[in-house]
């Protein structure tokens, strides 16, 4: 089964307006967005990577969701699969450190003891402060200019690195092992922003699920996806990089559609990440692509999807 056939179904339960048809990244209720994410074992993280950055990246990663929406983050609760003492306390002072960085209070969750040998899971329900406006992946219209708040490819380079050989470091291996949530970026961006998302399955395939949810479709320039000096010093910047960029996910940047005549620069917004403007939404549905070259068709993987019965995490390759 495919995640988006589970979500389908998982819509006739999911009826009250807070869930915003399980076609956001979060729930709004009563003045809080509130989201939940997971880490897996063999899917999102290698047993042989440092616990405290497993810790790390599963509070980040939900921070991530509330920074699309604007959320100030407040709170999260922590579900928490036992293993070795060591290993454990290790991904909890990761935890740890990531509450303190960005101000998140520890209220509860829950403890649970897996089978010997069983995959570690580890899941966080975070909890934001919404401001006046929460903009979700629908409400962007065609004419709105597509941007990215963020560099692409670095944290999928830096798995490619780690699957290659899992004693690798650096600079892309840091990255893929400890995101930093746009959370600044994303409060500056949710009062104007028409739909806003954030990218962690891959670009373009979380674009398809902001022009789904917006009724519109989409014209992508891969010349202008941002890539940093480190992702170009490893790949490179030529089609096949970009497109490499732009599908493989864990980028943990931002999705926003603007209204045209919006010029960002007039905003008042952090100096750090780059804001960059990659496309539009137009009429229609779909999306295509182009660059220096002319139109370039569209990959057969867009991103990564969950589905059962698949291999861990080199298929996100």
């Amino acid at each position: 089964m495919k995640e988006a056939e589970l979500i389908d179904r998982l819509r006739r339960i999911a009826t009250h307006p807070g869930a915003r048809d399980l076609r956001d990244d979060a729930a709004v209720l009563d003045g809080l967005v509130i989201t939940h994410d997971s880490v897996a074992e063999g899917v999102h993280f290698f047993p042989t990577d440092p616990p405290a950055s497993v810790g790390w990246k599963l509070v980040a990663v939900n921070l991530s969701d509330l920074a699309a929406k604007g959320a100030q983050p407040i709170a999260a609760l922590l579900s928490f699969s036992l293993s070795h003492r060591d290993w454990d306390f290790g991904v909890i002072d990761g935890i740890e450190a990531a509450c303190e960085t960005y101000g998140v209070s520890l209220i509860g969750g829950d403890t649970i003891a897996l089978l010997a040998g069983a995959p570690r899971v580890y899941g966080v329900t975070a909890i934001g402060r919404a401001a006046e406006k929460v903009p979700s992946r629908a409400g962007g219209t065609p004419g709105d200019r597509l941007w990215v708040a963020g560099s692409l490819g670095d944290s999928a380079a830096g798995l490619a690195r780690l699957i290659d050989d899992p004693a690798a470091t650096g600079t892309l291996v840091d990255i893929y092992r400890r995101p930093i949530p746009l959370l600044e970026m994303g409060q500056s961006l949710a009062a104007h922003a028409t739909a806003m998302m954030d990218v962690s399955d891959g670009l373009l395939v979380d674009l398809a699920r902001l022009c789904s949810a917006s009724g519109c479709g989409a014209e992508v320039d891969l010349d202008s996806l941002p890539l940093s000096g480190v992702f170009v010093v490893e790949r490179g910047q030529d089609r096949n990089a970009r497109l490499f960029a732009a599908t493989g996910g864990d980028d943990y940047a931002l999705l926003a559609a603007l209204p045209a005549d919006l010029d960002p620069v007039s905003l008042s917004l952090p100096d750090a990440p780059t804001l960059c403007c990659i496309g539009r939404l137009v009429a229609g549905s779909g999306f295509m692509l182009h660059d220096r070259d002319g139109d370039v068709p569209l990959p057969e993987r867009l991103g990564y999807e969950h589905r059962a019965s698949r291999s861990p995490v080199d298929d996100r390759l």
